[in-house]
């Protein structure tokens, strides 16, 4: 990894995570928020890329100043455009509300069998996913039951990743990455894997790793070293500072290569 302020070149989108990256300690900064509109006005459009729920997402792309935002771990695209709210949905109605009912199973699964592990607050305004807390809300679990979170929802066949707060846990082959390229694609008619010289993302987690690997202008905020030596693909840069600091230093050198 080499230091945010040996980044060069010059970016027109920026694909984000929000928590612990946008965010820190939970909250949005103000600086973090600034940084999205001087990034917007200087022409760099931000699309956050995150696990959160669909009713965050629909927020997000109302009033914040970015492109659109992808959701559910890419489940979902949602985007405000000419006052209309367009949204992207990566299975049909059947099918989301099949894979519920055995999302269902696994949530008593896990509450039963991982003492502290909680259905995290923002599950009443997620579509496709299970998400479940392990230091949010609740005092933070140790490795041993992250993994055993991850365990089960493997063992029912379900996709499982782990972000800075929860266990993400879907059904299907979707990613964000996938959504990501789909997203671009449908904005700009021309293909995301095309054009990677010009998009950048920005993450702080193992569960950024795919993007990291995809992106050649990955970035992280400095929350990466933790986990330093669980990852096999590291981003090419990172910041001094954690979380929304963090993104603000990246947001700044970027405006200084426009």
């Amino acid at each position: 990894m080499k230091p945010f302020s040996d980044f060069n070149s010059k970016l027109d989108i920026l694909f984000t995570d929000i928590d612990d990256t946008l965010t820190t300690d939970g909250r949005l900064p103000a600086q973090s928020y600034e940084m999205l509109w001087k990034l917007q006005n200087a022409g760099v459009a931000v699309v956050p890329v995150t696990g959160r729920p669909a009713g965050w997402c629909e927020m997000i792309a109302r009033l914040w100043p970015v492109l659109g935002v992808v959701g559910e771990n890419g489940a979902l695209a949602f985007q405000y455009k000419n006052k209309k709210m367009h949204r992207t949905f990566i299975v049909d109605e059947d099918t989301r509300l099949n894979n519920a009912q055995k999302l269902q199973t696994i949530r008593d699964e896990v509450l039963h069998s991982v003492p502290g592990a909680a259905v995290a607050s923002d599950q009443f305004t997620r579509l496709f996913d299970l998400a479940i807390d392990f230091c949010e809300d609740v005092p933070p679990l140790d490795k041993k039951a992250i993994a055993q979170i991850v365990a089960i929802f493997e063992k029912h066949g379900a996709t499982a990743k782990v972000s800075s707060i929860h266990v993400n846990g879907w059904f299907g082959d979707y990613d964000k990455r996938s959504m990501c390229e789909t997203f671009y694609e449908n904005n700009f008619s021309k293909k995301l894997s095309d054009n990677l010289e010009s998009a950048g993302f920005v993450g702080d987690s193992p569960n950024d790793e795919p993007l990291f690997a995809f992106f050649e202008n990955s970035f992280a905020v400095a929350n990466i070293l933790e986990f330093k030596n669980e990852l096999a693909t590291l981003p090419r840069f990172v910041a001094s500072e954690k979380g929304g600091l963090g993104f603000v230093q990246i947001g700044q050198q970027i405006l200084h290569c426009r």
